[in-house]
């Protein structure tokens, strides 16, 4: 599907600016994002002249111009004239200003519908309940754990042949289910789901490191905006999301975030999942989280060096650091779906551990959990009722 076409002669050059990137890069955008880049360009198009007016006197005093910046373009040559420009900080002022408007009338139009999120921990994290999910405040369930130490069946599989993401993306469409975990058996049990696997990625992640590596040696990059446009071109291959635009764009852009998803699994769940969420507006997302190997010489971590070659010191699983690392994750995904309208006052967040005897929840207050002790089976039955899938 082509993108649409505005008018909006009427609207700022650096402000029209951003949204015609988002034009350029349309093929590579999820449905949700569609959505919501129509919506504001329709928006815009009948915005009154007053919503500009600050912006628009502030362009010539920061020395924008058709020569400086012509309209519809918008390259790294802008994004430094912004930065370096002394008026930076007042650009940024107005154009907070303008969403502050823009937002809440672009929400007033999107329909909510129960939402789900879950976030799975590993079971040998060093602690018991009590010491899990402190960041967050919400409700203890007691839980009977399966035989098996294994949630995952229990939880996710309903009557035979149907699980609760492939339900999920039967209800509500592509997308519509996210799986995002360190290892695999979430994956298994969905076939209809946007899954993706820290483990079953390692062939990309190698080569992308190899090709990080490449470019930092030969010194092709002056600096990180520089640096961010040649890794551009990284695109995948086959087997790594290559024949699907929208996903091979959105794993390699998680991987080579800068923010250690190419080395640490449980960040590239944290990363990915919240990236799912800002972008793809997932109805039910799981976040399986797992041990994390410590980390070993501070200097592989910069130059993204596979950690297995770069030294000779045995990998060691670091179960404390995967702890503390997850009490922090736990709070960023809630917090992350909380800054959007289509997760507000609709969305059951459920936060389990393998093997543990209890789980949090926080959800709005007509969701169906009953009092006492679940068995896996009941929170699999009460996430369908809820969403009514």
């Amino acid at each position: 599907m082509p993108p649409p076409r505005f008018d909006f002669a009427h609207v700022p050059v650096t402000f029209a600016a951003y949204f015609n990137e988002q034009l350029r890069t349309w093929e590579t955008l999820f449905p949700a994002e569609h959505n919501y880049f129509e919506r504001l360009g329709a928006y815009l198009e009948k915005a009154p002249g007053r919503l500009f007016a600050p912006l628009l006197e502030l362009e010539p005093r920061m020395g924008v111009s058709d020569k400086t910046w012509p309209r519809g373009r918008f390259t790294l040559e802008q994004v430094d004239f912004l930065n370096r420009n002394a008026l930076y900080p007042e650009w940024r002022r107005i154009i907070t200003a303008i969403f502050d408007v823009v937002n809440p009338a672009l929400d007033a139009a999107v329909k909510g519908q129960p939402r789900i999120v879950m976030v799975m921990s590993p079971a040998d994290l060093p602690v018991g309940p009590d010491r899990m999910w402190t960041r967050l405040k919400g409700r203890r369930v007691p839980l009977k754990p399966p035989e098996d130490i294994s949630t995952t069946p229990a939880l996710l599989l309903g009557p035979p042949g149907e699980s609760l993401p492939d339900l999920c993306v039967r209800a509500r469409g592509a997308h519509s289910a996210w799986v995002v975990e360190t290892g695999a058996a979430l994956a298994a049990c969905s076939n209809a789901a946007t899954r993706l696997s820290y483990d079953k990625l390692r062939v990309y992640r190698m080569r992308l490191m190899e090709e990080v590596q490449k470019i930092a040696e030969k010194g092709e990059v002056r600096g990180p905006r520089q640096l961010g446009e040649k890794l551009r071109t990284l695109s995948p291959k086959a087997g790594e999301w290559a024949s699907d635009p929208v996903m091979g764009e959105f794993v390699r852009a998680t991987l080579l975030a800068g923010n250690g998803t190419l080395l640490v699994n449980n960040t590239f769940v944290e990363w990915a999942g919240v990236q799912a969420i800002r972008r793809a507006k997932p109805s039910f997302l799981i976040a399986g989280f797992g041990i994390r190997n410590k980390v070993k010489a501070f200097s592989s971590l910069l130059i993204f060096a596979d950690q297995d070659q770069a030294t000779p010191i045995p990998t060691q699983a670091d179960m404390l650091g995967s702890y503390v690392d997850l009490e922090v994750f736990y709070q960023y995904i809630w917090q992350e779906a909380g800054k959007y309208v289509e997760y507000r006052s609709n969305t059951a967040y459920l936060f389990l551990a393998e093997g543990m005897d209890e789980m949090l929840v926080i959800a709005p207050p007509d969701i169906p959990i009953p009092n006492g002790t679940m068995d896996l089976s009941a929170v699999n039955r009460t996430c369908r009722e809820w969403m009514a899938i």
